[in-house]
């Protein structure tokens, strides 16, 4: 499995792996205008890396890794990890581990000091998977549609 920055051809997939469960199909959609231009917006900002996991040259996986520089923790800087998605037929075999590990040495390499991400409440397997890997659940979210 190698990891890589994704590219506009890979678009097709990353929206099909991300929106291939029943809370994130509504919040989705199909590929679409607005899949491109946000492809764009990411690619064109240095602190946003969309990657996606390839095996034999299929893509199976996916992430978001923001880097956000922030004042508070004496200036840390934090990578937000986003979208982690696996192929469903794939799951259970390691890949989503494999990822965050990666995800977590690139915000090393980036000196962030701070790995967080949200999953939505009804995702029980996701919290269990993210406590393994060490993350506390130590904040409580909140979001305003804008």
């Amino acid at each position: 499995m190698t990891f890589r920055t994704a590219r506009l051809d890979d678009l097709a997939r990353v929206v099909e792996l991300i929106a291939d469960d029943a809370i994130a199909a509504r919040r989705t959609g199909e590929l679409g205008d607005e899949h491109h231009v946000a492809f764009a917006a990411i690619d064109a900002d240095p602190n946003n890396e969309l990657v996606v996991a390839d095996v034999g040259g299929e893509v199976v996986g996916v992430m978001q890794l923001t880097f956000v520089p922030g004042i508070s923790r004496r200036g840390a800087t934090r990578l937000l990890v986003e979208a982690v998605r696996v192929d469903s037929r794939l799951r259970g075999q390691g890949i989503g581990r494999a990822m965050m590990a990666w995800a977590h040495e690139r915000g090393r390499e980036r000196g962030a000091s701070l790995a967080q991400l949200t999953s939505d409440k009804a995702r029980g397997d996701a919290h269990r998977f993210y406590r393994s890997l060490g993350y506390a659940q130590s904040h409580e979210g909140f979001k305003l549609p804008l």
